[in-house]
């Protein structure tokens, strides 16, 4: 008998739905453990939402969609990495509470329950963690009088085109120094990888943008400089 699969992806960004960042990636993920394991995938769904909160089942439709479609027929839920269900412990208690048993493609099918819990625990701490960091990292910046964001970004605005390059340039800067203090606490909690701080730059919504792989590596290129 076929083992059968529901896979489940999810961006955080309309803009990253749109261009496919980080969906290709998890696709690709999940097709590897069903091929190493003799599963197929017979049905996917695919989410934009933030999955922040411990009730976000609420406003992900497609992860209740996913999970209703397991029940109906009898098979597991896989995703490509437990942040993409959530980093809240609640939240994937919650889960493995409904009844609908999931796997996540990074840690294999025999995974302990006890043992998600514990990766959840952890990804929520880590979360935490940068967020505190990042607004210490703010709040020093602003108590020595620095200028939060891009200070110049009027007269960017106003600027003939013969300064254009220079303050392009300049904002990139801005932009740069902004980032390597969110790459930096990353770093510091284990998120080493350039797949690991592209998915981690575009949860925290770093500059406005969807960040894709090449842009990631051309920064730590810069950063590098």
């Amino acid at each position: 008998m076929i083992k059968r699969v529901v896979s489940y992806l999810r961006v955080s960004t309309a803009k990253q739905g749109r261009s496919g960042l980080g969906l290709e990636a998890q696709r690709t993920n999940i097709e590897a453990f069903a091929s190493a394991n003799g599963f197929k995938i017979v049905a996917e769904f695919i989410e934009v939402q933030s999955g922040k909160g411990s009730d976000a089942l609420d406003r992900r439709p497609e992860l209740k969609a996913a999970l209703d479609r397991g029940k109906l027929l009898a098979c597991p839920v896989v995703v490509a990495k437990l942040d993409r269900l959530s980093r809240d412990v609640a939240f994937i208690s919650n889960l493995m509470a409904q009844g609908t048993p999931f796997y996540v493609a990074d840690l294999g099918p025999d995974v302990d329950p006890m043992v998600l819990h514990i990766y959840a625990a952890l990804a929520q701490k880590e979360r935490f963690l940068i967020s505190q960091r990042t607004r210490q990292a703010l709040a020093a910046k602003k108590a020595r009088g620095e200028t939060l964001g891009n200070p110049n970004l009027c007269e960017c605005r106003n600027i003939d085109t013969t300064n254009a390059t220079a303050a392009r340039g300049a904002s990139q800067d801005a932009l740069d120094k902004a980032v390597l203090v969110v790459v930096s606490d990353a770093r510091r909690v284990g998120i080493v990888s350039i797949r690991g701080l592209q998915d981690h730059l575009n949860d925290m919504g770093v500059g406005g943008k969807a960040w894709s792989y090449g842009a990631v590596q051309r920064l730590l290129g810069r950063l590098a400089a």
